[in-house]
């Protein structure tokens, strides 16, 4: 497999998205977007999407060029339509205007629908802790094809309905979570098979219902578990929530629509956290709580207690010195894409 240093493989990205009709602005962010996820560790939301996102770009699923529209709002709280743009580029202006809400009125919400896939979930949330305020997000397909079968049952009825919450803090390595509410991203199970690797027990169901850990056996009519294992119930009322804030709440609805369509539904809230207490005392406890944690000595075969967010932060640390590492089938596609736009000599990709 291909290492690859983060700088080329973001022009790598925007070239081939911009050949497919995508704005320089909305090219940037999507390969920024897809190439952060990789440096943090999380492949499945990386470069490898971006032929994805490019194949729905051709059937018409992703509209490049497309006006976001402000549908309702008030001082707190914004409606917006993507018009089926590109995901990373509508959010990161919905989270914008919804910080700069919070810095007049100190709390602040939006909805997001009609959108493309948004990414890696986490990039929105750090954005309103790099302003000194506590960032949530929640996403779902709308009714695009589900993936996750409700705990109990053996069809996909759920998204993998991620959560993700950033604080500030003095730490140097952010305070944040990001997470599925599913045993695991559907983009691991892609990222699993075009690998040719194995996956664990626990993280799908095949057609019939039973544990298996051929990753083929999702794409033929199988679904991904609810987090949680045997406590499965846990990760499916978090999701059955999410479902009703992203799905319910911006008016997307539940099930699926004929077209397979992909649409992101989106709830985001922003909290300034001088409204609450200082800001400063604030980051720095939050130190002292993240110190707190991992001053624990470790359990048997650990390497110790990582704080929310870190274990990201490291790999970034590595992956940025040492490239990032591409599955060989990813870089088949993204040659291929290359020389059916005329770019196979300029990103050489040869």
């Amino acid at each position: 497999m291909p290492i690859v240093h983060a700088d080329r493989l973001t022009r790598i990205g925007a070239a081939l998205l911009r050949g497919a009709g995508a704005s320089e602005e909305e090219a940037q962010a999507v390969a920024v977007g897809c190439v952060n996820a990789n440096l943090a560790g999380h492949d499945s939301h990386g470069i490898i999407a971006v032929p994805t996102y490019i194949d729905r770009i051709k059937a018409g699923h992703i509209v490049p060029g497309a006006k976001w529209t402000i549908v309702q709002e008030s001082p707190t709280t914004t409606v917006i339509d993507g018009n089926w743009g590109f995901g990373f580029h509508v959010n990161a202006k919905a989270m914008e205007l919804t910080i700069a809400k919070a810095k007049t009125a100190n709390v602040a919400a939006c909805t997001v629908f009609r959108q493309s896939h948004v990414g890696r979930l986490a990039h929105y949330p750090l954005m309103a802790m790099r302003e000194g305020m506590i960032g949530i997000a929640t996403a779902d397909s709308g009714r695009s094809p589900k993936h996750v079968a409700p705990f109990g049952g053996r069809e996909a009825r759920l998204g993998t309905n991620p959560i993700s919450i950033a604080v500030p803090s003095e730490l140097e390595a952010p305070f944040y979570l990001d997470m599925a509410t599913s045993a695991v991203a559907a983009g691991k199970i892609q990222l699993a098979v075009a690998r040719g690797e194995r996956i664990p027990t626990g993280w799908i169901i095949d057609a019939e219902g039973r544990h298996t850990t051929d990753p083929t056996d999702y794409r033929k009519g199988g679904a991904l578990l609810p987090l949680g294992g045997s406590e499965g119930y846990k990760g499916s009322g978090l999701a059955a929530m999410v479902e009703v804030l992203c799905g319910l709440l911006t008016g997307l609805g539940f099930g699926v629509e004929p077209t397979g369509r992909h649409n992101d539904g989106r709830f985001m809230a922003v909290f300034n956290v001088a409204a609450f207490r200082p800001l400063q005392d604030f980051k720095r406890e939050v130190a002292e709580f993240a110190r707190y944690l991992k001053s624990t000595p470790a359990s048997e075969g650990s390497p110790g207690v990582f704080y929310p967010g870190e274990v990201e932060f490291l790999r970034e640390q590595e992956r940025g010195k040492n490239g990032i590492e591409i599955e060989d089938a990813t870089w088949d596609k993204l040659r291929a894409l290359a020389g059916e736009y005329g770019l196979t000599k300029q990103l050489d990709l040869a």
